[in-house]
């Protein structure tokens, strides 16, 4: 159908990113729906900077609003959203795609991971943010750390900044097989996912002072990749409160 109705197409994903009016107009008449319905299926009014956050294939499913069939039913939107674990339809919380059970170890910072989730969809969808873009927090987040002291016989690739923040997270990834996920891939496992967020929600409640702590905790080129990025937050920051003050004066 989208070959007959967008030949130009190269494929259904990169369709959802960059579809444009007339595309949108023609996808509405062939549906017998009107263009913002389209727009509304799609990820095209979605900031670029969370295009990383999209996933390729469902990872998650709502056991609320996704059951009760076995036919083969539509992607929500929400499926590849690697920024959620709640589904926003029903408020109830996300399960993997094969079901499996997993320990809920981070359950103890849910009430911070919830407002994280809250402000990554506010600034992916949205583009609304606090002091900095919480997109940008949870992708350093996601960098390398060199962990003190070093533990002897440890796959030092596991440590990431989060740990610095979230201590529970350095023993979860120990047991996981693999821990792909990195600022340039930051879609984690659905189990692990509450950590990312908890920790971008106490970043952000902490303030650009967090960022400077968090520096000491990275080596190398690491470190400068790390200093660029926080720097410039820090003075987007600085530069955002200055205009405040000049518009109260």
């Amino acid at each position: 159908m989208l070959c007959h109705c967008l030949p130009e197409a190269t494929s259904l994903r990169a369709i959802d990113r960059t579809l444009n009016h007339n595309q949108t107009i023609r996808l509405g008449e062939m549906f017998s729906t009107d263009a913002k319905t389209v727009l509304q299926m799609t990820f095209v009014e979605v900031r670029q900077s969370a295009h990383r956050f999209i996933a390729k294939e469902p990872s998650q499913s709502c056991p609320i609003c996704c059951s009760g069939t076995t036919e083969p039913v539509a992607t929500r939107r929400s499926q590849l959203q690697g920024w959620r674990i709640t589904c926003p339809h029903c408020g109830r919380p996300f399960q993997d795609v094969d079901h499996c059970q997993r320990d809920p170890a981070f359950h103890p910072y849910r009430a911070a991971a919830l407002r994280g989730e809250k402000l990554l969809d506010n600034d992916a969808e949205h583009g609304l943010s606090t002091w900095t873009s919480p997109l940008e927090l949870a992708r350093l987040l996601l960098m390398r750390r060199i962990p003190r002291p070093l533990p002897r016989n440890a796959d030092l690739w596991r440590y990431r900044l989060l740990g610095a923040v979230i201590p529970d997270l350095d023993n979860v990834i120990a047991k996981e097989t693999s821990f792909p996920p990195s600022p340039k891939r930051p879609i984690l496992p659905l189990h692990i996912r509450p950590a990312l967020l908890a920790g971008v929600s106490m970043v952000e409640r902490a303030g650009p002072e967090m960022l400077k702590m968090l520096r000491g905790h990275t080596f190398g080129h690491n470190r400068n990749n790390f200093t660029e990025t926080a720097e410039r937050l820090i003075a987007q920051a600085s530069g955002s409160r200055t205009s405040r003050q000049m518009q109260l004066i």
